[in-house]
């Protein structure tokens, strides 16, 4: 087992390609949030597409079916239209989403890790920028065992931390205690915002935001290790 990637601070904002800046005044010292090491925390949020389930999704093609330019955050934009239009785009999102969900597949190791994460008694939970629809559909379809399902139509969307502190109270566990796990950087910057400490589920395409994580791993069964090995 290699050792994870650690953050010791965190970076300059200057050298951080993501769209929201951190909230300072949620953000503590990283000594605090790397006081659990990797296998030690006892409750991880993972993220779902591109995480816990392979559901590949051009959101390049889905801009040019809104009209809307390449890169244009989607909810946060959808947001700020008129509500005639945002009904008309929310069509195109939703059957955007379901048809990456019903082609998905669960990524390497996802139920192994799962399974041992229970048998360690670490609470468990998704929090995805998904609708709820597609998000149950996809888990149904999948046999995902995950009962801690946040979607965008639960609490206000990552890069939000709200949700983060729901799942914290409803555990009765420290922040300090929580890992989020995902593959982007909404991911990462939630975990800032909220806190907590950020690992990056590292691939082909997201090495880049490896620099906002304070820990990487380059696949599941990498994580599932360090709790077998507590």
């Amino acid at each position: 087992m290699t050792d994870p990637v650690i953050r010791t601070s965190a970076m300059p904002m200057s050298n951080m390609s993501m769209p929201y800046a951190l909230n300072a005044e949620l953000f503590p010292a990283a000594a605090a949030i790397l006081s659990a090491p990797l296998g030690a925390h006892r409750g991880v949020i993972f993220d779902m597409d591109g995480t816990l389930v392979d559901a590949p999704q051009d959101f390049a093609l889905l801009c040019s079916q809104l009209g809307w330019p390449k890169g244009t955050p989607i909810l946060e934009h959808l947001s700020t239209l008129p509500m005639a239009e945002q009904l008309a785009a929310q069509q195109i999102i939703h059957q955007f989403e379901l048809d990456a969900a019903l082609a998905a597949r669960l990524m390497p190791d996802a139920l192994e890790l799962l399974d041992t994460l229970r048998q360690r008694h670490v609470q468990v939970a998704l929090l995805t920028r998904n609708s709820k629809a597609v998000t149950a559909a996809c888990l149904d379809r999948l046999k995902v065992p995950i009962t801690h399902v946040i979607t965008r139509d639960d609490a206000p969307a990552k890069p939000d931390p709200t949700a983060i502190f729901q799942l914290a109270a409803q555990w009765q566990l420290p922040t300090a205690s929580l890992l989020m796990v995902g593959d982007y950087s909404f991911d990462l910057v939630t975990a800032h915002n909220a806190g907590i400490a950020g690992c990056l589920y590292r691939q082909s395409h997201n090495v880049h935001f490896a620099e906002m994580a304070h820990y990487v791993i380059d696949g599941l069964a990498e994580l599932q290790a360090y709790y077998h090995a507590r």
